[in-house]
């Protein structure tokens, strides 16, 4: 399943266009128009539903054809402001008034007893299929998607470094269900109160539509104009939030406002504006990429090129999109979209789980096989509810089968939480695993935990080898995750947008002697041994970390651009370790990035050039200050995600081991070649006590080694505490 972690799409927020069964005869054109554009059945947009959903399966199947597949989410948004927006201004301007509760009643019944079945039966899938190490998460976000909400949750997520290298949620999917949830909280009311106070203007007659279509105007400009400044300034949480996705709604709700023009169009140039829609939604499938900061302005494409589908529908009758889009398949498609798209991410998800990474005709498989339980759901979930002749009638009853629907996900995920979930364990702190291990020669019976049980010279150690049963071991896989150092939970990481370096002081803060941690989090994960080697020898340690910002002269990219945030970074920690407090020594280390250089994203062999120039023009800068530099060689890197392996395989844990020279096959040496010629700049590679053997093993001496996919827990660190204060005895005294 190529295409991850970004952009899932719900779509069907909305009423079916007076929806009709699939079996249903389609219009030859759009259907039958009243005066106003208003139409009893729109076979063109239950066919663009079709293409909407189609496109998103499709990426999410691992079609490369489609990089922009995710872009159905763009025009669903604009199809479901179109109908819902009709629906209100019919029945404010037939009765002079609007039902919220009607409203709100039409919506349950349409669309929360499909998303409770699916909420439930993921956790079952869940619970069957997913690694217990992902069992919690999931909880919580079942519980956040019945309560409308997880696209915040996944907004926090996407920028939340410690989450990176974590599988996708299994419910991602059901965000922007989520946000058009929260439209419809507001958006009817806010039409409503337009509509009161045009009655009570005492100006009878006055059409509603001209202060209604204010109201779009008040909400579109300002989402737009915020959508085009949020999704350059914070993608990830831009792309998950509601106030950056209003304005693709209101777009439709502005076609439904001024639909009584629509049917006055010239029919040539409908024509010509409703397929000139259908292009540039294609288009938009074809040339957009997860890359582009959306929504923002790139979502314009997609956004107009639906409404031009739907603006075109009324006048270019049987010649315009609905040739295509009207037929029956497309239409049959269209019916089902709201369940397909319920059911297919949460089938890849676990399918991925369970046989490892998928290839695309896997993933199209799975895809074809959600139509299964898509069309049990529409059958026998969706339109008996819909249908059904004790609800249709009272929307009383229709709001009660909504927080029906509402508490089946709260109370199964809140259970799925406490009652599956066990108590999590936990690992003694690192820091006093790291004094463990530096006051041995005190305390000779002290336990000898992880790189303590190898010998001093560990490369080939066998005891480091690789078993099935390691016998008990900490962290659990279960709380690895959390086995971080202190700094992060004493808030000194600086995050993706920070500029400023952030710093905490561990040790003796009136030292005479300081070293500085600097870095991203592969120095980072350094900390717990430094602290201890702080305080047993009486130094002051300062740290500067910052998410996926390694302390060298280039800018990296993070994500898919430049991370300018991090050049700035670099900028400032160079003036500050060279100025008039610089420490007396400087320890840094760094993962391997793409590096970006006049626009252009670098491949792999000139970024790890790049880096190595602008590691050396760093430390470079260091060394004429006269401030000692020690680099530490960077960790091997598993790149699969050994906690979740350990807590799959507690009996075969050799399934989780990696090849070493695999795992070592990144920025290590350029790090070791950046470093020649300069006196005060010295490397320290303890990377043997990491992997001692051909395999790197996932549990030694009784500690799992990695959190991830590539950092080390913070127990294991500490328990170099010894290897590192030798090689910085060593180091200092030359």
């Amino acid at each position: 399943m190529t295409q991850s972690m970004r952009l899932s799409p719900d779509l069907w927020n909305a009423p079916r266009a007076r929806v009709a069964s699939p079996r249903s005869a389609p219009p030859r054109s759009g259907g039958g128009t009243t005066a106003d554009g208003h139409r009893g059945f729109r076979g063109d947009i239950e066919g663009l539903r079709a293409v909407a959903v189609l496109g998103v399966l499709l990426w999410h199947g691992g079609v490369s054809a489609l990089p922009g597949g995710f872009v159905g989410v763009d025009v669903f948004f604009v199809i479901s402001g179109f109908l819902i927006t009709r629906l209100i201004v019919t029945e404010i301007e037939r009765t002079g008034r609007l039902s919220l509760l009607d409203f709100y009643g039409r919506r349950a019944k349409r669309l929360l007893p499909g998303a409770a079945v699916v909420l439930a039966c993921t956790l079952l899938l869940s619970w069957l299929f997913l690694p217990r190490i992902r069992w919690s998460e999931t909880g919580w976000d079942v519980l956040s998607a019945g309560l409308y909400a997880v696209n915040w949750r996944l907004a926090e997520r996407s920028v939340d470094y410690l989450a990176a290298d974590q599988a996708p949620s299994v419910v991602q999917h059901f965000w922007s269900l989520a946000v058009e949830e929260q439209f419809y909280l507001v958006w009817p009311p806010l039409l409503l109160l337009a509509a009161l106070l045009v009655r009570r203007s005492g100006r009878r007659g006055r059409s509603v539509r001209g202060p209604l279509l204010a109201c779009v105007t008040l909400v579109a400009v300002p989402s737009l104009a915020w959508s085009i400044h949020f999704s350059t300034a914070d993608p990830g949480r831009a792309y998950f939030h509601s106030t950056t996705r209003a304005w693709e709604l209101a777009v439709g709700a502005g076609l439904a406002i001024g639909a009584a023009g629509l049917v006055r169009i010239p029919r040539v140039v409908a024509v010509a504006l409703g397929w000139a829609g259908v292009a540039a939604v294609i288009a938009a499938f074809v040339m957009l990429h997860p890359g582009l900061p959306f929504p923002g302005h790139v979502a314009l494409l997609p956004t107009l090129g639906a409404a031009a589908i739907i603006a075109a529908g009324p006048a270019a009758g049987r010649f315009g999109p609905v040739l295509a889009l009207g037929t029956p398949p497309m239409r049959m498609i269209g019916a089902l979209s709201y369940s397909l798209y319920l059911w297919h991410w949460p089938l890849l998800v676990v399918a991925e789980a369970a046989l490892g990474e998928l290839l695309m005709a896997q993933s199209l498989a799975v895809v074809a096989f959600s139509v299964v339980p898509a069309y049990l759901t529409y059958r026998f979930v969706e339109n008996p509810f819909r249908f059904s002749e004790s609800i249709r009638h009272s929307s009383g009853r229709a709001i009660q089968l909504g927080l029906a629907c509402t508490a089946i996900p709260v109370v199964a995920g809140l259970l799925f939480q406490f009652t599956v979930w066990p108590p999590r364990p936990s690992a003694p702190p690192a820091t006093v695993i790291a004094d463990i291990g530096l006051n041995r020669s005190q305390d000779p019976s002290a336990p000898k935990l992880g790189a303590a049980v190898l010998a001093a010279r560990a490369r080939g150690d066998e005891t480091g080898a690789p078993i099935n049963r390691p016998g008990p071991f900490v962290p659990d896989p279960l709380a690895a995750r959390g086995d971080l150092p202190d700094l992060y939970r004493d808030g000194c990481q600086a995050g993706d947008t920070d500029i400023e370096p952030r710093s905490c002081t561990y040790g003796n803060p009136s030292a005479s002697f300081t070293v500085a941690l600097v870095g991203d989090s592969h120095a980072a994960q350094w900390a717990p041994p430094l602290q201890a080697i702080a305080v047993a020898k009486g130094w002051r340690l300062t740290t500067y970390t910052k998410s996926a910002c390694p302390f060298l002269s280039a800018e990296v990219q993070h994500g898919d651009r430049p991370y300018s945030s991090c050049t700035a970074w670099n900028k400032a920690m160079r003036d500050r370790l060279t100025g008039p407090d610089r420490p007396d020594v400087v320890v840094t280390s760094s993962s391997n990035y793409r590096v970006v250089r006049d626009g252009r994203t670098l491949n792999s062999e000139e970024s790890l050039s790049a880096l190595a120039d602008g590691m050396r023009t760093s430390w470079r800068a260091l060394d004429s200050a006269g401030v000692r530099t020690v680099v530490l060689r960077d960790t091997p890197r598993p790149d699969i995600d050994i906690a979740e392996c350990a807590s799959q395989h507690t009996e075969r844990m050799t399934k989780c081991a990696v090849d070493r020279d695999a795992a070592l096959s990144g920025i290590g040496q350029r790090q070791a070649d950046a470093l020649s010629g300069l006196a005060k700049v010295h490397l320290v590679d303890l990377n043997d006590a990491i992997c001692p053997t051909d395999k790197c093993a996932a549990v030694i001496g009784g500690v799992l080694v990695y959190r991830d996919t590539n950092h080390l827990t913070a127990t294991y660190a500490a328990t170099l505490a010894p290897r590192l204060a030798d090689a910085l005895d060593r180091l200092l005294r030359k």
